[in-house]
C-alpha cells in the first residue's frame, strides 16, 4: 500500500516535473537574434550621419546617428543633410553636457552675430506645426490603456499622450488625430531658442539620460544615435548653467560630420534595424513588456515606448 502510494504521488508530480523542464519563453535579446534575414531594414546611406570627434587618450571616436524616417521632422532633416554636405560642422564643436539630460554641439559662437558660421544656401524655413503630424484620419480606434486582451503588443499607454506605437522604425506617440516622434535615450533634436523659433538643425543635442518627454512636441526630432554613444555619454559634464562648457578648452572639437552617402563606397558602414511591422517586432515588445526570462520574478506586464528600442545592428 505504501508502495502504491509512493508511485501515485510519482505520477502526480510528473507534470509539474515536466513543466519545470521545458525551455524557457524566449527574451528579447533571443527573438531578435533569431529574426529573419528579410525582417531587417538597410538604413540608406543619405539616411546616416557620420561624426568623428577628435581622438583622446583611448583613440578615434566616431558616433552614428540614424536621420527619422519621413513624414517625421522633414525640413530639419533636409537642413542637417545640407549641413552634412556643405561640411558646415567641420572644426566646431560639443558646447554643453548636462547630466542626465543631454549633450548639445555646434558652432560656439552661434549667439554673436559677428563671429557666428554662416549657414549655407538652400537652408529650409522651420516652424513649430512640423513637430506634428496631422492623420488623414483618425488612427486610435482601441484604448491602450484599457483592457489589453485584444490590444497588439505594440501599442502602449503612455503617459504623455493618448497613446505611443511605432511607426517605420521609430518611436511616435498619438492622440488619433496627431502623431509626433518622441524623445528617448539616444534621441537627436534641434537646438532652438524661443518660441517661435523652431531652428534650424545647425544647433544639435543627444539625449544621454532619463527619456525627457515633457519636450515632446516643444522641439523637432531629427534622429538617434544608433552606435558610439559611449563617445558622447562619458564627456565630463560642463560646469556653467545648462552644462554648458565655461571655456573653450573644455569643448571637445568635431572632425567632420557627413552623412554616409559622401564617403567612399567602401568605407560606407551598413547598418539595418529590426522593421517594426514584422511579428518578430510584436514578440519582442511583448516580450520587453512581459519579462519571462528565468531572472525575473515579477513581470511588470507594461513598458514605456522608450523601454522597447528598435534593435539596430550591423549588416551581415
Amino acid at each position: 500500500m505504501k508502495t502504491a502510494f509512493i508511485l501515485a504521488a510519482a505520477l502526480m508530480a510528473l507534470p509539474a516535473i515536466a513543466r519545470d523542464s521545458s525551455p524557457p519563453p524566449p527574451s528579447p535579446g533571443e527573438l531578435v537574434a533569431g529574426a529573419a534575414a528579410d525582417e531587417w531594414v538597410t538604413i540608406l546611406p543619405d539616411d546616416l550621419l557620420v561624426m568623428d570627434l577628435a581622438p583622446d587618450a583611448r583613440g578615434p571616436r566616431r558616433v552614428f546617428i540614424q536621420l527619422i524616417a519621413p513624414p517625421y521632422s522633414q525640413p530639419w532633416t533636409a537642413n542637417v543633410r545640407t549641413l552634412a554636405k556643405a561640411g558646415w560642422w567641420d572644426g566646431l564643436a560639443i558646447v554643453r553636457s548636462q547630466d542626465n539630460y543631454v549633450v548639445q554641439w555646434g558652432d560656439p559662437d552661434a549667439e554673436d552675430a559677428g563671429k557666428a558660421k554662416a549657414l549655407p544656401k538652400g537652408m529650409h524655413a522651420t516652424t513649430e506645426q512640423g513637430y506634428v503630424r496631422q492623420l488623414d484620419a483618425v488612427a486610435m480606434l482601441i484604448d491602450p490603456c484599457g483592457d489589453r486582451s485584444h490590444v497588439p503588443a505594440t501599442w502602449l499607454c503612455d503617459a504623455y499622450a493618448p497613446g505611443a506605437t511605432f511607426r517605420s522604425g521609430w518611436p511616435i506617440a498619438t492622440d488619433g488625430v496627431r502623431e509626433w516622434p518622441v524623445h528617448c535615450y539616444g534621441t537627436v533634436g534641434v537646438g532652438r531658442g524661443m518660441s517661435p523659433d523652431a531652428g534650424t538643425g545647425a544647433e544639435l543635442y543627444a539625449v544621454i539620460g532619463h527619456a525627457p518627454r515633457h519636450l515632446d512636441r516643444n522641439i523637432a526630432v531629427v534622429g538617434r544615435v544608433i552606435e558610439g554613444m559611449e563617445h558622447l555619454s562619458t564627456l565630463p559634464r560642463g560646469t556653467e548653467a545648462l552644462g554648458f562648457y565655461a571655456t573653450p578648452a573644455e569643448r571637445t572639437p568635431i572632425v567632420s560630420m557627413r552623412l554616409a552617402s559622401e564617403l567612399p563606397a567602401a568605407d560606407r558602414p551598413r547598418f539595418e534595424y529590426l522593421s517594426t511591422e514584422v511579428i518578430t517586432f510584436a514578440r519582442y515588445a511583448d516580450a520587453r513588456a512581459n519579462r519571462r526570462d528565468p531572472f525575473f520574478i515579477a513581470p511588470a506586464g507594461g513598458a514605456d515606448v522608450c523601454n522597447i528600442p528598435v534593435p539596430v545592428r550591423r549588416a551581415p
